[in-house]
Protein backbone atom coordinates (compact mmCIF):
# COMPACT_ATOMS: atom_id res chain seq x y z
CA UNK A 1 0.00 0.00 0.00
CA UNK A 2 1.42 3.31 -0.45
CA UNK A 3 0.01 7.03 0.42
CA UNK A 4 -1.08 8.64 -3.30
CA UNK A 5 -1.08 12.91 -3.17
CA UNK A 6 -4.55 14.56 -2.88
CA UNK A 7 -5.08 16.54 -5.68
CA UNK A 8 -6.63 20.32 -4.54
CA UNK A 9 -8.48 23.01 -5.37
CA UNK A 10 -8.16 24.33 -8.38
CA UNK A 11 -6.72 21.63 -10.39
CA UNK A 12 -9.12 20.97 -13.20
CA UNK A 13 -9.12 17.12 -13.19
CA UNK A 14 -11.30 17.38 -10.41
CA UNK A 15 -13.65 18.43 -12.86
CA UNK A 16 -13.13 14.93 -15.06
CA UNK A 17 -16.19 12.73 -15.44
CA UNK A 18 -14.45 9.55 -14.17
CA UNK A 19 -14.77 6.08 -16.45
CA UNK A 20 -16.60 2.88 -15.72
CA UNK A 21 -14.52 0.21 -14.36
CA UNK A 22 -14.63 -2.71 -16.69
CA UNK A 23 -13.75 -5.51 -14.79
CA UNK A 24 -11.97 -5.72 -10.82
CA UNK A 25 -8.41 -6.43 -11.53
CA UNK A 26 -5.17 -6.42 -9.80
CA UNK A 27 -4.39 -2.75 -10.71
CA UNK A 28 -8.40 -2.42 -9.14
CA UNK A 29 -7.59 -3.97 -6.01
CA UNK A 30 -4.22 -2.05 -5.53
CA UNK A 31 -5.78 1.26 -5.88
CA UNK A 32 -8.46 0.49 -3.35
CA UNK A 33 -5.63 -0.16 -0.61
CA UNK A 34 -3.95 2.88 -1.92
CA UNK A 35 -6.95 4.88 -1.72
CA UNK A 36 -7.54 3.69 1.83
CA UNK A 37 -4.20 4.46 2.77
CA UNK A 38 -4.32 7.66 1.70
CA UNK A 39 -7.79 8.39 3.47
CA UNK A 40 -6.62 7.47 6.86
CA UNK A 41 -3.55 9.41 6.32
CA UNK A 42 -5.48 12.43 5.44
CA UNK A 43 -7.80 11.78 7.93
CA UNK A 44 -11.05 11.63 5.82
CA UNK A 45 -13.91 9.41 5.57
CA UNK A 46 -14.24 8.77 1.71
CA UNK A 47 -12.26 9.30 -1.14
CA UNK A 48 -13.30 8.98 -5.11
CA UNK A 49 -10.41 7.84 -7.43
CA UNK A 50 -10.45 11.00 -9.05
CA UNK A 51 -8.90 12.83 -5.59
CA UNK A 52 -5.78 11.08 -6.42
CA UNK A 53 -5.25 11.63 -9.83
CA UNK A 54 -7.24 8.52 -11.30
CA UNK A 55 -10.08 8.87 -13.39
CA UNK A 56 -11.76 5.72 -12.39
CA UNK A 57 -15.90 4.97 -10.76
CA UNK A 58 -13.91 3.96 -7.65
CA UNK A 59 -14.47 4.97 -4.00
CA UNK A 60 -13.38 4.30 -0.51
CA UNK A 61 -15.07 4.96 2.56
CA UNK A 62 -14.89 4.35 5.87
CA UNK A 63 -18.07 5.96 8.25
CA UNK A 64 -16.69 4.74 11.33
CA UNK A 65 -14.60 7.13 14.22
CA UNK A 66 -10.67 6.70 13.69
CA UNK A 67 -9.81 6.10 17.25
CA UNK A 68 -12.28 3.34 17.32
CA UNK A 69 -10.54 0.96 15.36
CA UNK A 70 -12.78 -2.16 16.21
CA UNK A 71 -15.55 -0.21 14.71
CA UNK A 72 -13.71 0.38 11.35
CA UNK A 73 -16.18 0.12 8.42
CA UNK A 74 -13.80 0.19 5.15
CA UNK A 75 -16.17 -0.15 2.09
CA UNK A 76 -15.48 0.05 -1.47
CA UNK A 77 -17.73 1.18 -4.14
CA UNK A 78 -16.82 0.61 -7.69
CA UNK A 79 -19.61 2.48 -10.46
CA UNK A 80 -21.51 3.34 -8.27
CA UNK A 81 -24.90 5.28 -9.04
CA UNK A 82 -27.39 6.05 -7.56
CA UNK A 83 -30.91 4.92 -8.46
CA UNK A 84 -33.29 7.06 -6.52
CA UNK A 85 -33.40 10.09 -3.96
CA UNK A 86 -35.94 10.85 -1.39
CA UNK A 87 -38.08 14.36 -2.03
CA UNK A 88 -37.09 14.51 2.03
CA UNK A 89 -33.83 16.62 2.38
CA UNK A 90 -31.27 17.11 5.34
CA UNK A 91 -28.62 19.16 6.05
CA UNK A 92 -24.55 18.16 6.98
CA UNK A 93 -21.73 19.96 6.66
CA UNK A 94 -19.03 18.81 4.90
CA UNK A 95 -15.54 18.97 4.02
CA UNK A 96 -13.68 17.64 1.17
CA UNK A 97 -9.70 16.58 1.13
CA UNK A 98 -9.54 18.30 -2.00
CA UNK A 99 -10.40 21.34 -0.59
CA UNK A 100 -8.42 21.50 2.77
CA UNK A 101 -9.73 22.99 5.77
CA UNK A 102 -13.08 24.39 4.23
CA UNK A 103 -16.67 23.42 5.74
CA UNK A 104 -19.66 24.28 4.84
CA UNK A 105 -23.76 23.66 5.17
CA UNK A 106 -24.60 21.34 1.84
CA UNK A 107 -28.84 20.27 1.57
CA UNK A 108 -28.77 17.12 -0.50
CA UNK A 109 -31.38 14.08 -0.46
CA UNK A 110 -31.98 12.53 2.91
CA UNK A 111 -32.36 9.18 1.88
CA UNK A 112 -30.90 7.52 -1.35
CA UNK A 113 -30.89 4.38 -3.09
CA UNK A 114 -27.83 3.31 -4.94
CA UNK A 115 -25.99 0.34 -7.12
CA UNK A 116 -22.50 -0.61 -7.34
CA UNK A 117 -20.22 -3.11 -7.53
CA UNK A 118 -18.06 -4.67 -4.47
CA UNK A 119 -13.86 -5.76 -5.11
CA UNK A 120 -15.41 -9.64 -5.93
CA UNK A 121 -17.61 -8.01 -8.85
CA UNK A 122 -20.44 -8.51 -7.36
CA UNK A 123 -23.48 -6.38 -8.06
CA UNK A 124 -25.39 -4.78 -4.62
CA UNK A 125 -28.54 -2.53 -4.27
CA UNK A 126 -28.32 -0.50 -1.34
CA UNK A 127 -29.97 1.82 0.92
CA UNK A 128 -28.54 4.82 2.62
CA UNK A 129 -29.79 7.65 5.10
CA UNK A 130 -27.59 9.97 7.15
CA UNK A 131 -24.16 10.41 7.29
CA UNK A 132 -23.65 7.57 4.83
CA UNK A 133 -26.54 9.25 1.94
CA UNK A 134 -24.49 12.40 2.28
CA UNK A 135 -21.20 10.97 1.77
CA UNK A 136 -22.07 8.40 -1.18
CA UNK A 137 -23.67 11.29 -3.05
CA UNK A 138 -20.68 13.50 -2.31
CA UNK A 139 -18.11 10.95 -3.89
CA UNK A 140 -20.51 10.04 -6.51
CA UNK A 141 -20.37 13.52 -6.88
CA UNK A 142 -16.67 13.42 -7.47
CA UNK A 143 -16.83 11.06 -9.90
CA UNK A 144 -19.16 13.34 -12.12
CA UNK A 145 -16.84 16.30 -12.06
CA UNK A 146 -18.82 18.16 -9.48
CA UNK A 147 -17.71 19.62 -5.97
CA UNK A 148 -19.63 19.89 -2.73
CA UNK A 149 -18.69 24.19 -3.28
CA UNK A 150 -20.99 23.69 -6.41
CA UNK A 151 -23.97 23.63 -3.97
CA UNK A 152 -23.02 27.08 -1.99
CA UNK A 153 -24.20 30.11 -3.51
CA UNK A 154 -22.06 31.90 -6.24
CA UNK A 155 -20.64 34.16 -4.03
CA UNK A 156 -19.41 31.52 -1.45
CA UNK A 157 -18.19 29.12 -4.58
CA UNK A 158 -16.48 32.10 -6.04
CA UNK A 159 -14.74 33.03 -2.75
CA UNK A 160 -13.49 29.58 -2.10
CA UNK A 161 -12.77 29.22 -5.84
CA UNK A 162 -10.48 32.56 -5.66
CA UNK A 163 -8.70 31.54 -2.16
CA UNK A 164 -7.80 27.96 -3.42
CA UNK A 165 -6.86 29.53 -6.73
CA UNK A 166 -4.68 32.06 -4.94
CA UNK A 167 -3.18 29.30 -2.41
CA UNK A 168 -2.42 27.27 -5.78
CA UNK A 169 -0.37 30.39 -7.46
CA UNK A 170 1.72 31.29 -3.89
CA UNK A 171 2.42 27.67 -3.52
CA UNK A 172 3.58 27.12 -7.52
CA UNK A 173 6.26 30.58 -7.40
Amino acid sequence: MAIREIIVLPDKQLRLVSKPIESVTAEVRKLADDMFETMYDAPGIGLAAIQVAVPLRLITMDLAKKEDETGAKPRVFINPEILSSSEELSVYEEGCLSIPEYYEEVERPAQVRFRFMDLDGKVHEEDADGLFATCIQHEIDHLNGVLFVDYLSKLKRDRVLKKFTKQAKRAGE
